[in-house]
């Protein structure tokens, strides 16, 4: 039959215990149900605990904005979005990653090469291969690797870099990357999606965080992290912003976000999170020191902890074992991480509470007894 290689594809999938299934999950606070199930939520990227306000749906924007016109919603958020990350002008995208692909295939073309970390998000590496430029890997966060070859690349070139790593957690040495992006006079491209309204001054994000967001050439994030809300955006020169509007398929192509999701973003973009950032920053550093204490090598300062196990299966096996002891930490494995380095990513929001932090790590205790973890 000739879908018969599904049902091979499939079960094969299940071989190497990489199959993947949805679930039916109530999202409360700090909790999720699944089932009958009630646990402490470790997977929600809502970092700063906003999205479960109460938002009122009224007017839709049924079109592309190019065919059905602006909202003047949205020229306000872009207004207060480039405020935000001090550029010119912003763009605002369905999704971030429509951004990230929109705006980096049409900033790069066959006459530009990318250097991009390698452990880029999916989207920054599907990006770059529609752009049609030529793509360098360099090493993580390794900056004699990006100096050595971003100084051998002749013309135009770019260098792409997350903030906050969304599957390791550390941050991008922004300090030094953007010494070596004027150095070589390279564009310089921030995917801030992880660290954006959490981290820096006000929730500027990671730039900001190590004091060089006039560095940044082109800032790409998302509306749907620390913000709670629905979306991404590139904040840039105007010049940059307007190509975007012309050449970005990802941005002319679709219908715009409903107009209540951009007031929802212009209504938590104005109002004052230093409460929650606080209430986050204390989460991240009970979590880190209890998990440090109870012997894992945790190197992760951010909000995103990976507990770093390796094989699949028995990621999989721990997985299953924080659920039964009322954590939701999600396995984590190839293709979105390397092959040989599964893992529970753990999100930390400020939604947890200590008494749920301390029953994660008594659970993370008896995991590693009962696994042997290193």
């Amino acid at each position: 039959m000739k879908l018969d290689y599904i049902a091979h594809g499939l079960a094969e999938l299940r071989k190497q215990n990489l199959y993947r299934n949805l679930r039916d999950v109530k999202v409360s606070g700090p909790y999720i149900t699944i089932g009958k199930k009630r646990l402490a939520n470790f997977c929600s990227n809502d970092y700063l605990g906003l999205a479960n306000w109460n938002i009122k749906a009224t007017q839709l924007q049924s079109s592309s904005r190019l065919v059905s016109g602006n909202d003047q919603s949205f020229l306000r958020l872009e207004k207060k979005l480039a405020s935000h990350k001090s550029q010119e002008s912003a763009l605002v995208f369905p999704t971030g990653y429509m951004a990230n692909i929109g705006a980096i295939s049409a900033l790069a073309d066959k006459k530009s090469t990318i250097l991009s970390d390698e452990y880029n998000h999916a989207s920054i590496i599907e990006a770059c291969k529609i752009s049609g430029a030529k793509i360098q890997v360099y090493k993580h966060n390794d900056i004699e690797d990006l100096e050595k070859k971003s100084s051998k690349i002749k013309g135009r070139k770019f260098i792409i870099t997350e903030g906050v790593f969304s599957m390791d957690g550390d941050f991008a040495r922004l300090d030094e990357i953007s010494e070596i992006s004027q150095k070589t006079d390279s564009i310089l491209v921030v995917d801030d999606a992880h660290g954006d309204f959490v981290l820096g001054k006000n929730g500027k994000g990671t730039p900001n965080y190590f004091g060089v967001e006039k560095k940044i050439d082109v800032y790409i994030s998302s509306l749907s992290k620390g913000l709670g809300s629905f979306g991404g955006y590139v904040a840039a020169t105007n010049k940059v912003t307007d190509y975007c509007i012309n050449r970005a398929r990802s941005f002319i192509y679709t219908s715009a976000l409903p107009s209540f999701l951009v007031k929802l973003s212009l209504s938590r973009i104005t109002q004052n999170r230093s409460k929650q950032q606080k209430r986050l920053e204390k989460n991240v550093l009970q979590l880190f020191t209890g998990l440090r204490q109870s012997g894992f090598e945790i190197k992760s300062r951010s909000h995103i902890i990976p507990i770093i196990i390796g094989d699949e299966k028995k990621t999989l096996e721990i997985g299953k074992f924080m659920f039964d002891n009322g954590i939701f930490a999600q396995p984590i494995r190839y293709p979105t991480v390397p092959k040989n380095s599964a893992r529970l990513r753990i999100s930390v929001t400020a939604w947890l509470r200590e008494e749920q932090i301390d029953d994660s790590i008594s659970a993370f205790e008896k995991a590693k007894r009962k696994f042997r973890l290193n």
